[in-house]
């Protein structure tokens, strides 16, 4: 068994590469469902996030299961897979391991300490339980990347203030307009992102929130909530003209506002600055639109600058947080190893009971004037013969030792079960 990672994330491939890849909504069943059917792939998850898309798996052969998801991901997606590659990273075992932890303890964020990947990494794994692909071994490594995180955030400060893609995106309007208290906000979408990002503006004191949503009563309760207006989603582009900043965060899958709606909107604002961050993966406003006069559009990509500076107040407590991972990756590598026993633990007493039953069906055959609780007490006899005989070698292969690869070898050899096994 091989615990094998692939994927590629903001640090690998831009936006335009990431959203291609990524498994949103139907996609996200039907390309577990086709993973898992792959020759060599056991086990699978799938997390797919605006800054990651990522594969957990558990195989026999790492080399032919990576050339088996590159053909997944290729043809799933139909990307070429020569300029595919140049994005994808692989990780196998114990690197593997670390890599889960620390994608689930927001190490390999954008944002070191930002509370959605873990959210993010719950959801793939129930998703994956509630479509059986997964099994002992992912089972146990993503509930233990969980709690991994999980202790993390209890025992460093590296989520004290913590800060999120929304987060992110307010300070870089605050680096456009340097008050924020004379400027209206629009959040396009009314989801987990375009939550965040109102409570940041609040706090940062800008002048009025609207929301638009394509479901107007979950935009009302929305608006509300911050003291702010619903707009009906249809007109949210009459509205951008009496707008200075903009927030989309939808789960639309092409862009909701063009090049030309933009045009209209700035005659009448008068070719007054207009601030767009869209942090939606795939991208939902036009990427053109940048080109238009006094129109700043940022995507989830730029913001990778504000990131920057909050990463290194975040150092300290992230040496912490890699220094709980590496215990925890040690005492996950002493389950993984009790698992290798496993097999030659039943295979031993498969092979002891074959012979206890051998002798036995022997000796009766021979002794055929017994009664009945004269067989039973042989048997009984047989039976603890045969449990204090296997016992020690079974309680050494349950141990956890260095040497244990040599120890099953030796036991292996000693009681005649490799041929047993395979």
């Amino acid at each position: 068994m091989n615990i094998f990672v692939v994927g590629l994330n903001h640090k690998t491939a831009d936006v335009d590469v990431r959203e291609k890849l990524a498994f949103n909504g139907q996609k996200l069943e039907e390309g577990l469902m086709r993973l898992k059917t792959l020759a060599e792939i056991k086990e699978a998850v799938i997390l797919s996030t605006c800054n990651r898309v990522e594969m957990y798996t558990n195989v026999k052969d790492t080399a032919k299961a990576y050339e088996s998801i590159k053909d997944f991901i290729s043809e799933f997606h139909g990307l070429d897979r020569g300029s595919l590659e140049k994005s994808l990273y692989a990780h196998e075992n114990l690197t593997a391991v670390r890599h889960v932890f620390r994608v689930a303890s927001s190490l390999d964020s954008m944002v070191v300490g930002e509370p959605q990947i873990l959210g993010q990494i719950k959801d793939a794994f129930e998703f994956a339980l509630r479509k059986k692909t997964t099994g002992i071994l992912l089972n146990k490594l993503m509930k233990k990347a969980i709690s991994v995180a999980k202790r993390i955030r209890t025992e460093t400060k590296i989520a004290e203030n913590a800060v999120s893609i929304s987060f992110a995106a307010v300070e870089l309007a605050k680096k456009i307009f340097s008050d924020l208290s004379t400027k209206s906000v629009m959040l396009l979408g009314a989801g987990e992102m375009a939550e965040l990002a109102a409570k940041h503006l609040m706090s940062s004191g800008v002048k009025e929130v609207l929301v638009a949503n394509r479901t107007y009563e979950t935009g009302c309760s929305l608006a509300k909530e911050f003291n702010g207006r619903a707009v009906k989603f249809e007109g949210f582009v009459h509205e951008i003209a009496n707008t200075d900043i903009v927030i989309c965060s939808t789960g639309a899958s092409k862009y909701v506002l063009l090049k030309e709606q933009m045009h209209h909107v700035m005659k009448e604002r008068r070719h007054k600055p207009v601030f767009i961050i869209d942090i939606s993966v795939p991208r939902n406003i036009d990427p053109a639109i940048n080109n238009i006069d006094n129109v700043y559009l940022y995507d989830v990509d730029d913001l990778q600058g504000v990131v920057d500076s909050n990463v290194q107040g975040r150092q300290k407590e992230a040496e912490k947080a890699e220094a709980i991972i590496a215990d925890e990756i040690e005492t996950f590598q002493k389950w993984q190893s009790s698992l290798d026993s496993v097999p030659t633990i039943i295979a031993l007493r498969d092979r002891a009971d074959a012979i206890r039953k051998e002798e036995l069906d022997r000796l009766l055959n021979k002794l055929s004037g017994l009664g009945e609780k004269e067989k039973k007490d042989i048997e009984y006899m047989a039976n603890a013969i045969t449990n204090k005989l296997i016992h020690p070698p079974t309680a050494a292969l349950k141990e956890d030792a260095e040497d244990k690869d040599i120890l099953i070898a030796t036991i292996k050899r000693l009681y005649g079960l490799n041929e047993k096994e395979e």
